[in-house]
């Protein structure tokens, strides 16, 4: 395994975004502001391939989610509201504005794609552009679970048990884990370099880690639809340019219509599916480029 870093030439930091709170980053580049968000179980490295082609045309900021990475960890609470994607957008927007951007575009995948679902619809002010990966929105897939949906996506159902039992089984051997349910999808390991995976593991491994991703699902599977429902019974939708992207190899792409399902909740959608599976960034970069630079480079209008 190669030592290169997978980042060098990005800069780490550690942010406060509330009292007791601190999202880690890394921000390199020039150019207008990106966000770019990683899902479960992932990090910012999910970002390693693509973002030194990002960098030469944007200001990246590469977050670790609440519960993820090297970000803080916090505990949950009775109702899972430390980890509603509410909040978990709130970190991200004061990520942004500590770092001086007030108004960016957002690249996410996966867990970060629904944060950046939040983030847009409670801050569309600070939104110009959203770009999300290999998701339908979050309500429409669980109102829409069917047995096929169910069997592939069977972590969204082990995680959203009540602790302490799914974090146990976690904490037992998290590398196994990781390996298990990334390994499971259409292209197995074979995409992922081995630093990569090798971080995917160190930040698993870190205390508190397996309940903050626990925590993140079982938010999703209740306050977080509760959120989503008021939003759509007051007929709220994005304003902002969206474009989703899935892998037509993955689960997305075999159980749901994404663009059907995002033109529900937004009102300027386009995409399509890509030739891979689930992680778009480590498995067809280059797919991926070809399709979010132009996007994220058209001009947006001022608000």
């Amino acid at each position: 395994m190669s030592n290169a870093p997978l980042f060098p030439s990005f800069q780490a930091r550690d942010v406060e975004t509330d009292v007791g709170m601190t999202i880690h980053a890394l921000t390199g580049g020039e150019g207008p502001p990106l966000l770019l968000l990683h899902g479960h179980p992932q990090t910012h490295a999910i970002w390693h391939r693509v973002a030194p082609t990002l960098a030469q045309r944007f200001t990246l900021v590469l977050a670790d989610l609440r519960g993820y990475g090297d970000s803080c960890k916090p505990a949950g609470d009775a109702d899972h509201g430390n980890y509603a994607k509410r909040v978990m957008a709130r970190d991200m927007l004061r990520l942004m504005l500590a770092l001086g951007h007030d108004r960016f575009a957002v690249l996410a995948h996966d867990r970060g794609a629904r944060v950046a679902h939040r983030l847009a619809a409670d801050h569309p002010e600070a939104v110009s552009r959203l770009a999300l990966l290999d998701i339908a929105p979050t309500l429409a897939m669980y109102e829409q679970t069917s047995e096929t949906f169910a069997r592939a996506y069977w972590h969204w159902f082990f995680l959203i048990q009540p602790a302490p039992l799914p974090e146990r089984l976690i904490e037992a051997d998290p590398a196994a884990y990781l390996r298990d349910v990334m390994g499971r999808r259409s292209a197995g390991l074979a995409p992922f370099d081995p630093r990569a995976l090798a971080e995917y593991a160190r930040c698993l491994a870190l205390p508190g880690a397996a309940h903050g991703l626990c925590e993140d699902y079982r938010a999703a599977a209740g306050i977080d639809l509760a959120h989503d429902r008021a939003d759509r019974d007051a007929g709220r939708r994005l304003p902002m340019p969206l474009l989703a992207l899935w892998g037509e190899q993955g689960v997305v792409h075999r159980c749901f219509k994404p663009l059907d399902e995002w033109r529900r909740v937004a009102a300027d959608v386009r995409g399509q599916p890509l030739p891979c599976g689930h992680y778009i960034p480590e498995e067809a970069p280059e797919a991926l480029l070809a399709h979010v630079l132009p996007f994220l480079s058209e001009p947006s209008e001022d608000r």
